[in-house]
């Protein structure tokens, strides 16, 4: 077999997005705005695990709907993905992904099953993992784009200090497969007192070039998903290219290259629509020399401007919740 090598192009890559919460946090909702603005008018395809809980959504989304009922076995989810791709789908929803680990017929239960059967731990393991392993090598070359919602747990640790038990909170926990979200291109933890709002406080996974879609204490919503829409496409990011996730990762060893002009305004034109705090973050990621190469302060404040009307229409969006 020969390979050939073309040059690098960033074009149509599909995206793996993690929403984790608590009830309440509003995952499925926003899910379903970043989905919008992903697909772009193109089908999305809901995967229901939670008895048609998408549903009460219908009246004001627009999605294709499948009712996933147990065994909540990885192959069932291998399955209902090539449904969804074969049927067109852009983007791709699951709630909750959870199931497969901690639902009925889940991995966490076909352990238990084959530990019943006569099968000693940790060997008992090996078939469900390796079924996981095959569901996300699955994923990973699903060419549509899949959010995944995922129930998470505040979870605790007991601990013996001192001569003394105490008990040390280790926050909000998704509940899925350990290495799962390492896969996710980008994730987030909502909570039940700021529902449909990234906290990044809290775990979460998300590169720089995204960082200015997703502002802080603004709603995950279609403008989010029409942006990343846009930089997987080919689009500009509209930040510098290092990564921002909780997990220490090593700095690149190279510098980063200075921006031309045309990637400057196409940056920009992506940071104002996401509004001010986005704008913000973008512009004191330049260098002295690329603020002066983009137009200096008389290019800032017409772009303020811009990210005003931004903003503006996100308030309007989000009174409307």
């Amino acid at each position: 077999m020969t390979f050939q090598f073309t040059p690098a192009v960033r074009e149509n890559v599909s995206l793996l997005i993690a929403l984790a919460g608590p009830s309440g946090s509003g995952k499925t909702k926003s899910a379903l705005r970043l989905a919008e603005g992903l697909a772009d008018g193109g089908p999305i395809m809901f995967l229901d695990t939670e008895a048609r809980r998408a549903l009460h959504y219908a009246d004001t989304h627009k999605f294709m709907h499948a009712d996933m009922r147990p065994p909540f076995r990885p192959a069932r989810f291998i399955e209902a993905i090539r449904a969804a791709e074969q049927a067109g789908a852009k983007v791709v929803i699951i709630d909750s992904f959870s199931l497969e680990y901690e639902g009925e017929g889940g991995i966490l239960d076909w352990a238990a099953e084959l530990e019943e059967a006569g099968t000693k731990p940790p060997g008992n393991w090996k078939t469900p993992k390796l079924a996981h392993k095959k569901l996300m090598n699955d994923l990973l070359q699903c060419r549509a784009s899949i959010i995944f919602c995922l129930r998470a747990d505040e979870k605790i640790e007991i601990i013996r200090e001192n001569g003394r038990t105490q008990v040390r909170p280790l926050g909000w926990v998704p509940i899925c497969e350990k290495r799962m979200m390492y896969e996710m291109t980008a994730s987030f933890t909502l909570t039940a007192d700021n529902p449909g709002k990234p906290n990044y406080h809290l775990p979460h996974k998300c590169q720089e070039q995204h960082r200015a879609f997703f502002p802080e204490g603004q709603f995950i919503d279609e403008r989010a998903g029409r942006a990343l829409a846009a930089w997987a496409r080919g689009g500009a990011a509209p930040t510098s290219q290092r990564d921002h996730v909780t997990t220490s990762q090593p700095p690149a060893d190279d510098a980063p290259q200075p921006l031309t002009r045309d990637q400057i305004i196409a940056q920009a034109t992506a940071a104002k629509a996401m509004g001010t705090d986005a704008l913000r973050t973008f512009w004191g990621g330049l260098t002295p020399a690329e603020k002066k190469l983009a137009g200096g302060s008389e290019a800032l404040t017409m772009w303020k401007a811009d990210a005003a009307l931004a903003d503006k229409e996100r308030e309007a969006e989000g009174a409307e919740q």
